[in-house]
C-alpha cells in the first residue's frame, strides 16, 4: 500500500522542531506538502526537510494531492483549516488547543464527522513509553486502587523577553501569544488532562481552578487545576509560563505522581527516574522523554490505514481537555480579588472565604 501523502498548514517552531523532521520518518506517510502566510519561511521549510512541494496560497494548498493535513497554525485559525480540510475530503491532526472556545470544538467535530472523515488532537504526551508504561501499571493495579495524581509542569516557556541590538527588553511573540490564546493550563496543562484521562480510564466529574498572577496578563500566567473522577480519584495539575522566565539561569520541572492504596508511581523529567514502589519494593524502570512525536506520527498512519482511531486523541479528547482547560481557567479569572498593593496574586476572595468560616462557627456555637 502507498504511503499516505500529509500537507502540514503553518510552519512555525512547533512544525520545526517536530512535525516536519518526524512525519518525513514516519513509515506509512509521505511528507508531500507545505504552507504558510508567509511564503519564504514555507521556502525555507521546504528546502531544510526536503518536502516536495510549498504553496504561496492556500487554495494551492487545498488543491494538492493529499490524503490528510497536520494543523500547526495558532489556535484561533483552526476552524478555518479545518473547513478547508472537510470541504477538500482531508483527514485532520490538529495541534493543541483545538479552539478558542468549546463551540467552535463542537462545531469542528460537527464539520470531520459530517464529512466522514477523522480528525485528532496533537496530545503526543499519550505516546512517551514511560506513559504507555503508567497506563499499564494502572490498570494492572500494580499501586492498587489510584486515589491521587499530581501532574507538575511548571517552566519558562523560552523566557519572557527577547533582547534587541541595542540591548532593550522586547516582549517575546511566543510569551504573549500563548498568554492571549487562555494561559499555560489551556496551551500545555491540556496534555495533563488528557493523560489523567486517559491513565485512569475515568471521565472528570467537576473541575476547580486557582490562579496565580505574577504577570498582568487576563489570564494567570501560573495555574493550579483539581479534578475529581468518576472513579474516585483525584487529580492536581500545577502548570506555569512563568517559573524562572525572567532569571538568567533558567529551570523547569516535570513530573507525575500517582498515589494508590499499594504505592506509588513517580516520574521525574529533571532526574531521568521513573520508580514503583509498592509493598513487594522498589523497581527502577526505564526512563523515557515526555513527549513523543514519532509515536503519535505512528498511530495516525495505522488509524489511516485502518480508518479506526486506535490510541489516537480524538476530537472529542481534545474538545473535553480544553473545556476543563478553559472552565478552570476563567474560574479563576472570576474568583480573582482586586488587586492590592500589597497583595498582587491574591485571588481566591479570602474575604468570603473568612465571612463564611465566622458563619459557620457561630451556628456550630
Amino acid at each position: 500500500m502507498r504511503p499516505f501523502k500529509i500537507g502540514v498548514l503553518g510552519c512555525g517552531m512547533i512544525a520545526e522542531k517536530a512535525h516536519l523532521p518526524l512525519l518525513s520518518a514516519t513509515p506509512g506517510l509521505q511528507l508531500e506538502a507545505i504552507y504558510d502566510i508567509h511564503f519564504a519561511r514555507a521556502l525555507a521549510m521546504q528546502k531544510k526537510f526536503n518536502v516536495p512541494k510549498a504553496f504561496a496560497t492556500e487554495e494551492e494548498f487545498w488543491a494538492a494531492d493529499i490524503d490528510a493535513v497536520v494543523i500547526c497554525t495558532p489556535a484561533p485559525i483552526h476552524m478555518h483549516n479545518v473547513k478547508h480540510a472537510a470541504r477538500h475530503g482531508k483527514h485532520v491532526l490538529c495541534e493543541k488547543p483545538l479552539a478558542m472556545n468549546e463551540t467552535d470544538i463542537e462545531k469542528m467535530i460537527a464539520i470531520m464527522n459530517d464529512a466522514k472523515l477523522m480528525f485528532f488532537a496533537g496530545f503526543n504526551y499519550r505516546f512517551s513509553q514511560s506513559s504507555v508504561d503508567i497506563r499499564r501499571l494502572i490498570h494492572a493495579n500494580a499501586i492498587g486502587e489510584v486515589r491521587a495524581l499530581r501532574l507538575v509542569y511548571i517552566w519558562h516557556l523560552h523566557g519572557k523577553y527577547h533582547l534587541d541590538t541595542q540591548g532593550n527588553k522586547i516582549d517575546s511573540p511566543l510569551y504573549v501569544g500563548r498568554m492571549m490564546e487562555g494561559g499555560p493550563l489551556v496551551d500545555c496543562g491540556v496534555h495533563q488532562i488528557d493523560l489523567a484521562r486517559w491513565w485512569l480510564g475515568s471521565e472528570v466529574q467537576w473541575q476547580r481552578g486557582i490562579g496565580v498572577w505574577v504577570d498582568d496578563y487576563e489570564a494567570p500566567d501560573h495555574m493550579y487545576l483539581h479534578m475529581g473522577h468518576e472513579s474516585g480519584a483525584h487529580t492536581m495539575v500545577e502548570v506555569s509560563f512563568t517559573y524562572s522566565t525572567t532569571a538568567k539561569d533558567v529551570r523547569s520541572h516535570f513530573q507525575y505522581e500517582i498515589i494508590g492504596t499499594d504505592g506509588i508511581l513517580r516520574y521525574n523529567r529533571e532526574e531521568h527516574t521513573f520508580e514503583l514502589r509498592n509493598s513487594h519494593g522498589t523497581q527502577w524502570l526505564p526512563y523515557y522523554p515526555e513527549k513523543n512525536f514519532a509515536g503519535l506520527f505512528t498511530e495516525f498512519a495505522k488509524a489511516l490505514a485502518t480508518g479506526e482511531p486506535g490510541h489516537m486523541p480524538t476530537g472529542m479528547d481534545g474538545l473535553i481537555a480544553t473545556r476543563i482547560a478553559r472552565i478552570a481557567t476563567e474560574q479563576a479569572m472570576r474568583d480573582r480579588d482586586q488587586s492590592s498593593q500589597e497583595h498582587h496574586s491574591t485571588k481566591a476572595m479570602a474575604t468570603n472565604v473568612r465571612m463564611q468560616a465566622v458563619e459557620a462557627e457561630l451556628e456550630y456555637r
